[in-house]
Order: C-alpha cells, then structure tokens, then sequence
C-alpha cells in the first residue's frame, strides 16, 4: 500500500460528513463554508511517541487523543468544532496501526461532527499533527484576558486524574482494580468539554483548557488579564481513585501540575455562580468547581490551611529540569 492508498483507504470517508466542506481530502488545499456572523477559530497541537504517549500505547486510544487534544483548545475558546486536518509521519507502513489510530479519531470526529479535510503522510519518527477549526458567533470567543479583581476561579472535572494514569502507565504509581482502570482512562480517552465551552460564552471572564498543569495554566490567565490567582487547596476537587491510589498530598501535587486534563479552567464574576450551575447540570459536565479567587498582582498563589504551597512547576518541553 502506497500513500495515497492509505489516504483513500483510511482517512478519506472521514471527510464526508458535512456539507460546508466545498473541497476536502484529495485536493492541494480544503475549501470550507464559515457561516455569516462567524469568525473563525484554529488550534493545532502535535503528539510525538514517547513524548506525548507511551511507546505501547493503543493505536486507538491515540487516534482518539490527537483530535480531542485540539477539540479541547476550541472548547476554551466556546467555539463549535467542525473540521481538522492531520499530518501523520510513520517510520514505517503498518495497516493494523493506522486502522486503529483513524478508528479513534474517526470515533471522535463523529461525536463532535467533525469533517477531516486535509493533510498530509510521510515517513520518519511516529509524529501526529492535527489542525482542528471551528466558528463562533462574531465577538464572542472565550479568550485568556478578561478575568478581573473579585471574579471567582472554576475547574471542570477531576484535575490529575489523567496524570495520575500516565504515572500508572510508566510505573512510577502503583494501583490495581476499578481505581486504577479510572485514571488510566482519563489519560487514554480525555472528554473535551465542547458543550461547556460554548455555554459559557458571555458567563466566563477568562478561560483556557488545564493541559500543562492548573496553577501554570491558571498563571497563563492571569499574566494575559493582568491579574493575580489565589487557589484554596482545600478546594481542589480530587477524585476517589485518585486519593485512593495517592494519598492526599500526592494527589493534590497531580492536580496542581500534572497536566493532560484538558479541563476547562475558567473565570466568572460571582453573580454568574448560579448560571455556571445551571450550565454543568445541563450539558451533564462531571463536576465544576470553585477552586480559588482573581485578584490585584501577579502571578498565582496555592494556600492551605498551614499557609502557602509553593509553586509546582507544570509541564514545559524546553524545561533544563
């Protein structure tokens, strides 16, 4: 099987979902429709084995994490996904594999309604590049910038759960059973958290998705808004299987800086405390907590109740340590 065979063979039925898409795969370039009143929004993130999964992970579970990584970007911005594009390097042409990774990401796709478009196959080191887009209602998109002195500070679901199943998976967290099962699917499956995203539109003063850790990507919020964060550890939400397999101190470090959540970590003035409610109840989001406060300064802040927590350092790729 040539290139072009595995195009048409494995990618090609994933671009034949919508009717905005004028010209899809098979072409130099893809034409899409946005629609009237809507401005455009484009992510692109990039997976390298060994780097950003396990060497042994399922091709499934990584066809699945490659688009969901960039829906999740769309989510923070509360915008309505609809087409991606995927540059797919392969050290060499193994069909089982890549009908695997275009199932899970095919399995995604379908589940936002998403059109692949585009892309682009070579040879060399296992390296995944998906461009996700979508639209939002003109001036409407969520951005890092907004939050203000007094706004209350909101995380969607269970941060550290997903690092947490990493460490399971390299052996560096020892844990059996229904607990150890629950965060290695966090790691292997991560829920972008679209609907949550676009309801927020108007309600959140900030937002951005939790992937290189919460208090570095809170930290991010607050250095775009000018601003300082305080977060309450004792109002860090920790799941059962995560305290369970960790211990508290453990578990609230993985939920701090552990990164690979793809949470929605947001904003909001304290009248919209009841409409934030509202929201999660009703796109069925896991669980939205207030974890800490915006105020005057710089920087983030993690108090307990001994006093401050200092600073974990989240995930950097050009990091010396």
């Amino acid at each position: 099987m040539g290139e072009f065979e595995l195009i048409d063979r494995f990618f090609a039925a994933l671009g034949a979902t919508r009717r905005d898409v004028t010209q899809g795969v098979g072409d130099d370039a893809a034409i899409m429709q946005v629609p009237a009143g809507h401005e455009l929004v484009t992510c692109v993130d990039t997976l390298v084995e060994g780097r950003h999964f396990p060497m042994d992970a399922d091709a499934y579970d990584i066809g699945w994490r490659a688009l969901a990584v960039n829906l999740s970007d769309l989510a923070a911005m509360g915008a309505v996904p609809a087409w991606a594009m995927l540059a797919l390097t392969l050290p060499e042409l193994d069909e089982e594999w890549v009908d695997g990774f275009a199932r899970g990401l095919g399995k995604l796709a379908a589940q936002f309604g998403v059109a692949l478009v585009g892309g682009d196959t070579t040879r060399g080191p296992m390296t995944l590049s998906v461009s996700a887009m979508g639209f939002v209602p003109t001036g409407t998109a969520l951005r890092r910038s907004g939050a203000r002195p007094g706004d209350l500070v909101y995380v969607t679901g269970w941060p550290g759960d997903a690092a947490a199943g990493l460490a399971l998976l390299q052996g560096r967290l020892e844990g059996h059973g229904a607990n150890r099962g629950a965060l290695e699917h966090k790691f292997r499956h991560p829920e972008p958290r679209v609907a949550f995203g676009q309801g927020l539109r108007g309600v959140a003063s900030a937002c951005v998705d939790v992937s290189d850790g919460l208090a570095q990507d809170l930290g991010r919020i607050a250095a775009a808004s000018g601003v300082g964060a305080v977060i309450r550890a004792r109002e860090l939400p920790l799941s059962r299987a995560l305290y369970t397999l960790a211990g508290e101190n453990a578990a609230r470090g993985y939920a701090l800086a552990g990164g690979d959540d793809y949470e929605l970590l947001f904003t909001a003035p304290p009248s919209a405390r009841a409409q934030i409610g509202a929201l999660a109840a009703k796109v069925g989001a896991p669980a939205c907590h207030c974890i800490g406060e915006i105020v005057a300064g710089k920087g983030v802040r993690v108090l307990a109740e001994r006093g401050e927590i200092p600073l974990p350092r989240g995930w950097d790729h050009f990091s010396p340590t």
